[in-house]
């Protein structure tokens, strides 16, 4: 193999641009030619390729967001689409490709794969949501961003003797919560794979009221619902007055921490093996510490499931 791509795709993520620099100096290091894929599958479709030299990664291991750009396509889950890609591959002499991102990502990658073109896919989300891998690059980053957001806002909340709701990602997940929470010390953790009962929510901001707390703090996953919801549900049923705080879009930007650069650059660096040694149509992961590689039907077959056990530890340090 002398000629590897890399691409982003999906919602953006800490730590993407260390994991297009481990691929790129990698690959440059044993002597293959790189290309970067500009606007994720959609570009390589339009044939937005460029070659990429070791100065065109230079001083992007410490940026978030990806300088790749990315963007989403309905086009490209079609059969054109998929082969429109591959041509604009075969065109450029591209051999092998790296795709950073989410499932969708890996789907997409896993059609390249079954049509013949050679992929490695990498875990680039902050939902921390891909099977495979103990942590996605950007998860680590996101949950400090939270972790501060919550220490401020217990700050005014302790000052003005209030509850507030925090809205975190996690549409499907609820990681960002669970960890977030217990590391900020939330009294409630509320994420989608756990059902919960309002009345065991007021219970426990009762419980604390009795002792002489006066402040609280929720962290509620998006998956579950709207923070205005909740608030709204919290004032009509018990005439709790709330401050609610979406945090949207800030957990997926700034910059990579030590252990998501860490990780990414692992990570770009197997793919890289992974094509030069001819096995492809592999999720590559962190396990135990260890980098491992899967097949991507296994690794799409499964989701990530939460640490029930955090979640009780969260339960019995919140009392």
């Amino acid at each position: 193999m002398k000629k590897i791509g890399v691409l982003t795709s999906g919602g953006d993520s800490p730590g993407m641009n260390a994991a297009v620099r481990a691929v790129v100096r990698k690959g440059i290091f044993h002597n293959l030619e790189v290309f970067g894929v500009y606007q994720g599958y959609a570009g390589l479709m339009e044939g937005n390729i460029k070659k990429l030299e070791l100065g065109s990664v230079g001083d992007i291991i410490h940026r978030g967001g990806t300088i790749l750009y990315t963007a989403r396509s309905e086009e490209f889950k079609t059969e054109e689409g998929q082969q429109k890609a591959i041509d604009q591959l075969n065109k450029f002499g591209i051999e092998g490709l790296v795709v950073i991102g989410g499932d969708g990502s890996y789907r997409g990658a896993e059609k390249l794969t079954q049509k013949g073109f050679p992929c490695i896919g990498l875990p680039g989300t902050i939902d921390n949501d891909i099977a495979g891998t103990d942590y996605t690059i950007g998860f680590d980053t996101a949950l400090n961003t939270v972790v501060e957001a919550i220490d401020k806002i217990r700050d005014t909340a302790t000052s003005h003797e209030r509850t507030f709701i925090i809205e975190v990602m996690g549409r499907h997940a609820g990681d960002i919560a669970l960890l977030s929470g217990l590391a900020g010390g939330a009294e409630t953790i509320l994420i989608p794979e756990l059902e919960h009962d309002l009345s065991d929510v007021m219970d426990k901001l009762k419980s604390g009221i009795k002792r002489g707390k006066k402040h609280s703090i929720i962290v509620l996953a998006e998956g579950v619902g709207k923070a205005d919801d909740l608030a709204q549900r919290l004032k009509t049923q018990y005439d709790l007055e709330t401050r609610i705080t979406v945090l949207g879009h800030i957990q997926r930007g700034g910059t990579p921490s030590c252990f998501d650069r860490v990780l990414a650059s692992r990570l770009g660096a197997h793919a890289v093996q992974l094509l030069m040694d001819g096995d492809a149509g592999k999720a590559v992961g962190l396990v135990k510490q260890e980098v491992v590689a899967r097949d991507f039907h296994d690794v799409l077959q499964h989701s990530n499931t939460v640490d029930n056990t955090l979640y009780t530890l969260s339960q019995e340090l919140s009392i």
